[in-house]
């Protein structure tokens, strides 16, 4: 299935999506169900879900939204296909010699065909298109022969980045945590969908030109590697995001950071596609207090 949340005159549901058309799963799931809850139920509900046949209505008249607005956790790995680390190195970026994740903070997170904010405060904001495994249930201490077994699906993430802000935080969360700048879905599609998602095709265009191309068999640590690692330090919980690393072809390397009116557009096989269009941040105006 493709799980995505929707609005349509002025109510935001969870549906499924067959085809050009996304079909209402709030009869079973009731009109105001969470995705976390949800994702956590999936093998209880699928049957149901699967048999769900309507009401339906145009892809083209609904508004996506974010796959998952509250995850309590939405990590990313850096450096994690040797091209891009590669890259990164000429950038000035120093290589980690293990997995090296940071958070995003939650505030980040877009949805599929918004806007992405070019901060004010920010002359270097990058793209970086990355599959996103959204996990389904509560573990802890997976080995890693048994991680495909606790993903719920997969989506596609924008890791918009700040590198200009990137070493301000050690871990880069500043710089990966501006507001907007975490685009996340267009739906979660679900794990049985997929027959090897450790061989994927990705891509991402800027203003139609192709500047990303890779496949998720290009990674150092695949994502059941980064499973077993992050699920030895933590919980990881229904709805949680794993952003499992870029491939090469940023911006960084070359200066062609992006600016307003870029229009970015990433596709991954068998997910679909986002698209987002940068645009300038508005600032209001500081006052300052008067003086006492």
């Amino acid at each position: 299935m493709k799980l995505a949340r929707f609005t349509q005159a002025g109510q935001t549901r969870i549906g499924k999506v067959e085809g050009n058309r996304i079909i209402d799963l709030s009869p079973v799931l009731g009109a105001d169900a969470p995705m976390r809850e949800v994702l956590a139920d999936l093998p209880r509900l699928r049957a149901s879900l699967e048999a769900a046949t309507g009401p339906a209505f145009a892809l083209d008249a609904v508004r996506l939204e974010v796959s998952v607005p509250d995850p309590q956790k939405f990590l990313a790995i850096g450096m994690n296909y040797q091209k891009h680390a590669d890259e990164a190195r000429a950038a000035g970026i120093t290589i980690p010699t293990s997995q090296m994740w940071f958070n995003k903070q939650v505030s980040c997170l877009n949805a599929p065909f918004d806007p992405v904010v070019k901060p004010e405060a920010s002359d270097k904001v990058d793209y970086e298109i990355e599959l996103g495994v959204v996990i389904g249930r509560r573990c802890r201490h997976v080995a890693r022969e048994d991680a495909r077994s606790v993903i719920a699906g997969y989506v596609i993430v924008n890791d918009v980045s700040a590198r200009d802000w990137l070493p301000r935080s050690p871990t880069f969360t500043l710089g990966k945590s501006f507001d907007t700048h975490g685009p996340v879905g267009p739906w979660i599609t679900t794990d049985d969908e997929i027959r090897d998602p450790l061989d994927l095709g990705m891509r991402l265009w800027v203003n139609g030109e192709l500047r990303q191309d890779g496949r998720t068999s290009d990674m150092i640590y695949d994502i059941y590697d980064q499973i077993e690692y992050l699920s030895t330090v933590m919980t990881l919980e229904p709805g949680d995001i794993l952003a499992t690393g870029t491939p090469s072809g940023i911006g960084a390397p070359t200066g062609r950071f992006l600016k307003p009116g870029d229009r970015m557009r990433l596709e991954i096989e068998a997910l679909g596609m986002i698209e987002s269009e940068i645009i300038a941040e508005t600032v209001p105006a500081r006052v300052a207090e008067p003086a006492q």
